[in-house]
């Protein structure tokens, strides 16, 4: 017998917005947290690009601020044969930007490039059979195995997102960067208007058709463009985005400098917000193949050494701001550990038995938040009797050298200082470093075939308490393996001109927003 999962559609679709304000107030000019580098959403992780995909893009499914996936292009799915069979009706009306229908042939020709980027996407490709296209509205995904993180896969929000695409863009190996954009999403891209490292500008789409379910948030519910044109203003001095927020020469800053809050919280017309509800997780990593780090003992002695206050007061004075980070998941998603046990230097010290051990930290000078938690590891790791070496550098030179897998003494490392948001972090199928493939995984390059267990068991659970048993013990492993130790989670505001409002929570998304 077929069970039955229907994410169904409302009984009309919705409008589009009417847009009735004077010109100057039909566009949003908006501070992204950096310049958009690429096109293509598939070619790198930034955030900034990830955002710019959100505008013009769409995915069959949207998470909710409680990680739940809820439908955006797909009406439904219905799941049979034991969980090997996933058939998947997309809503009727939605269009590309060139005015063609969305169709089942362009989402399998998306999942198969998204596929070969995502972490998702790859251990699903693993395990899938076959996918195949039934109708213009109706597809199918054949596996070998269960895949319980189905929707959690095809609907996450970062890194990478499943974005639907035209399949003659789609059939674009994932290798090659996209140069053209044809989205599906609420906003048209203007190309004829970028001008990298000054602006990125995006025209309503007139044709979008809105998930008519769901509450707004992340990625989840109606997707609505109020404005006609939304400006993104490349600006990347702190003081010179603040001065034009006071100004009234942009609207919104997505990412207030901590070190301006102050300043922005007494600013006239100016309302300082907490909009994405998921934080920064700051990681340090560890290299597993070198000295000292690739002893699990010491990995452990430093895990018990780690004070989160020290780290998060290096970039926010303000406690209410940060909150510590206990186990691999997201504080506040379904898998997160709910104890913190923080130990002492002393500790620490007892259980190393590495003293004088050469120790290469990894500074990327010109980022003030990664290099000022640098300084702390270091400390740390001096207090521990290791030997520290600073190797200060831009951050281009730091990315080529974190790539390095020879010894020290070859131009290897020991440690890095890491920043991923709440929202890549929430379970074990997108989380970068929680992989422990060996040479596979991300920078560090851990080896833990536990881990690695655990992950199989957790995409192969049928349900939610499954998933949150195996999740348990993917915590306790992670205490006695420590592919990387956590630091805890800070949140940055934003702000923004008094008079917007609808700001969707999650993420800090110019969709939905509208003046009053």
């Amino acid at each position: 017998m077929h069970r039955r999962t229907l994410l169904a559609a409302g009984s009309a679709c919705l409008a589009s917005p009417a847009l009735s304000q004077p010109a100057g107030a039909r566009t949003l000019r908006f501070v992204p947290q950096a310049d958009v580098t690429a096109l293509d959403p598939l070619s790198t992780t930034s955030y900034a690009v990830r955002n710019h995909g959100h505008l013009c893009w769409d995915t069959l499914y949207g998470l909710d601020a409680g990680f739940r996936p809820q439908p955006q292009l797909a009406e439904g799915h219905v799941v049979g044969q034991g969980g090997l069979e996933w058939v998947f009706t997309l809503r009727a009306g939605p269009r590309f930007h060139d005015g063609e229908p969305v169709l089942a042939r362009d989402a399998v020709a998306s999942i198969r490039r998204w596929m070969v980027r995502d972490t998702h996407g790859q251990t699903l490709a693993a395990r899938m059979a076959g996918i195949r296209v039934l109708d213009d509205r109706r597809f199918a995904i054949d596996l070998v195995r269960p895949f319980g993180a189905m929707l959690d896969a095809l609907g996450k929000s970062s890194s990478y997102p499943c974005f639907i695409m035209p399949e003659r863009f789609a059939g674009t190996p994932a290798t090659v960067p996209l140069k053209e954009v044809v989205g599906s999403g609420p906003y048209r891209f203007l190309a004829d208007e970028w001008r990298p490292g000054f602006q990125a500008v995006y025209g309503r789409f007139e044709s979008y058709v809105p998930s008519p379910v769901g509450v707004p948030s992340v990625t989840a519910g109606p997707k609505l463009a109020w404005f006609e044109r939304v400006e993104w203003r490349i600006i990347s001095d702190p003081a010179t985005a603040a001065a034009a927020l006071q100004a009234g020469e942009v609207d919104w800053w997505e990412r207030l400098n901590p070190d301006l809050r102050p300043l922005m919280l007494g600013a006239p017309g100016v309302v300082v917000d907490r909009v994405e509800t998921n934080g920064t997780i700051a990681m340090l990593r560890p290299n597993h193949l070198t000295e000292p780090f690739n002893d699990p003992a010491l990995r452990r002695a430093v895990l018990a050494a780690v004070r989160q206050e020290d780290f998060m007061g290096a970039i926010n004075s303000d406690p209410a701001r940060w909150r510590r980070v206990a186990g691999p998941f997201t504080p506040g998603s379904p898998l997160a550990a709910v104890r913190d046990e923080p130990g002492g230097v002393a500790a620490a010290i007892r259980a190393v038995g590495k003293a004088g051990g050469r120790t290469i930290v990894l500074n990327p000078g010109d980022q003030p938040t990664n290099s000022a938690l640098t300084l702390v590891a270091e400390d740390l790791f001096s207090k521990l009797g290791l030997k520290v070496e600073d190797a200060t550098s831009d951050f281009g030179t730091m990315l080529a050298r974190r790539a390095k897998k020879e010894p020290l003494d070859r131009g290897g490392w020991s440690a890095l200082i890491v920043l991923f948001g709440g929202e890549d972090l929430n379970n074990p199928g997108g989380h970068p470093l929680l992989r422990a493939n060996g040479g596979d995984a991300w920078f560090g390059w851990p080896t833990d075939p536990v881990l690695e267990g655990l992950r199989d068991q957790w995409f192969d659970a049928p349900d939610d308490v499954a998933r949150a048993a195996i999740g348990v013990r993917i915590n306790a492993q992670f205490g006695q393996s420590v592919p990387y130790w956590p630091l805890g989670q800070y949140f940055v505001d934003t702000a923004y001109r008094k008079g917007l409002v609808d700001i969707r929570r999650g993420m800090s998304l110019p969709l939905n927003v509208r003046r009053e």
